[in-house]
């Protein structure tokens, strides 16, 4: 294996179609263990996987739906309850992670007592457009047009020696273009097949302007039951769950 790769957690939609895990991968990169995006499947994908919660360094979540970070909460069960925390933990994400996590714990597991955990996670705030170094690794980060009122992100990551870029959600930006440029792994939502909507993409359009990126490989991820459907009519490389990409 080579010394930067990325585990596939979750490559499917919110709706899990087809039974597909959400979203969730894991890049190991020289000793760096980073969890991109926390879907409620995390749990059961990460230890299906062999992964254990402890080996985590550090997380990146793109936006605040439920299927890219609501797994936080179990992660978090996880640290106080299974496998306890003995070092501190970075979670970062666009503004409002830190809240929305700790709302959603308090109404799933209300008279849990959350003051230990809670020292050992440090919430970071990833602005668009604001580069940032967190331990070995520099994110930078575009909003994407998924959200309006919360702001999602698509990131590119720099480590180990490797760059990966993911989408997040998005609709159709020409940024993708740009964020994505030579990085070793581009991988991008495919949510829909017919269907158009400014806040994914389809495979129509990523085809049409597949000549646009310069990325070394590009892969489908976030496959909706339109994509998994018409998968005879893909003329790209897709995610599955439990994919190893070597980079």
């Amino acid at each position: 294996m080579s010394a930067t790769s990325v585990l596939v957690l979750g490559a499917g939609d919110a709706f899990a179609s087809r039974g597909m895990f959400q979203a969730g991968y894991l890049i190991d990169a020289s000793g760096i263990r980073i969890l991109m995006e926390a879907g409620p499947t995390l749990l059961a994908s990460m230890k299906r996987c062999g992964i254990s919660p402890a080996e985590i360094d550090l997380v990146l979540i793109s936006h605040l739906h439920g299927d890219h970070f609501g797994g936080l909460a179990y992660l978090i069960l996880d640290y106080m309850h299974e496998t306890p925390r003995r070092r501190n933990l970075t979670i970062a994400g666009p503004r409002g992670l830190e809240q929305r996590t700790w709302a959603l714990f308090r109404t799933l597991y209300p008279e849990s007592d959350t003051s230990r955990i809670a020292r050992k996670l440090k919430f970071v705030v990833l602005e668009p457009g604001r580069p940032a170094r967190l331990g070995r690794c520099r994110i930078d980060t575009i909003r994407t047009p998924h959200t309006k009122k919360d702001i999602s992100l698509a990131l590119r990551i720099e480590v180990g020696g490797k760059t990966i870029a993911f989408s997040g959600d998005t609709g159709w930006t020409d940024h993708l273009i740009s964020l994505s440029a030579g990085a070793d792994l581009f991988l991008t939502e495919c949510t829909f097949f017919k269907t158009r909507m400014d806040t994914h993409l389809s495979y129509p359009q990523i085809a049409a302007n597949r000549g646009r990126f310069s990325a070394r490989r590009m892969i489908l991820t976030h496959l909706g039951r339109e994509v998994l459907e018409r998968l005879s009519k893909i003329d790209m490389e897709i995610a599955s769950d439990g994919m190893t990409i070597d980079l």
